[in-house]
């Protein structure tokens, strides 16, 4: 049993409207990111976290696998908690995905819960490829960070249901703040693979990522 929990809480601050409702190809963003796991052979049922005040749209978009809406918190590991308790399965694997993220495949959904099926928590990952640097707080150049065996984490993150609860529990007893699931499974002490993502997977964060990926989308269609 997989459960997809989709995380869409946020309130989109650093692009200045609510970037999951924008036209993409003549649909919401968040559209396309729900058929991705609603195409999924491997994934079983969806969740949707995400503000109260969004809930009828997102029931419209919604298809069969999706077994609930619920409310999300104020902040993502609060909606991430939330989807955990909502009315999902009480066993196998949970995955989890930012709904900003709507490029995501159907292949590497299934290539990250493969991976995860074998070690228990498994992530999609990209290799960075830029130079680093560190700066101070003035923006000025202080060092280079190797970027040997650095990756930038991307989601889908898939775990075994109880050791992402057990992991989550950990973090909330302990007041923690993450940013995202691979952190609260590390400082709870144990490892996550990495599945190396080729493909495109980015984050719409700014108004510019909505016009590459439209053009994403285009080439795939093409």
């Amino acid at each position: 049993m997989l459960t997809a929990i989709i995380v869409a809480a946020g309130s989109s601050r650093r692009v200045g409207f609510d970037k999951l409702f924008a036209d993409l190809l003549g649909k919401p963003l968040i559209a396309h990111t729900i058929a991705a796991f609603e195409n999924a052979a491997c994934v079983d049922e969806i969740i949707i976290v995400a503000r109260e005040d969004r809930h009828d749209e997102l029931r419209s978009l919604a298809g069969a696998k999706t077994k609930a809406i619920i409310k999300g918190g104020e902040h993502r590991q609060d909606s991430v908690a939330a989807g955990l308790m909502g009315r999902g399965a009480s066993e196998g694997y949970v995955a989890i995905h930012d709904a900003a993220r709507p490029l995501v495949t159907v292949k590497i959904i299934e290539r990250v819960f493969a991976k995860a099926q074998e070690t228990n928590a498994a992530s999609s990952a990209e290799a960075i490829n830029d130079t680093l640097k560190r700066a101070d707080v003035d923006l000025v150049v202080k060092e280079s960070v190797d970027r040997h065996q650095l990756f930038a984490m991307q989601t889908p993150q898939i775990f075994e249901r109880s050791l992402i609860e057990d992991a989550y529990r950990a973090v909330f007893v302990k007041n923690l703040r993450i940013t995202d699931e691979v952190s609260a499974v590390e400082r709870f002490g144990r490892k996550v693979a990495l599945v190396l993502n080729d493909d495109f997977n980015f984050k719409v964060t700014y108004e510019r990522d909505l016009k590459l990926a439209e053009m994403v989308l285009r080439a795939r269609a093409s």
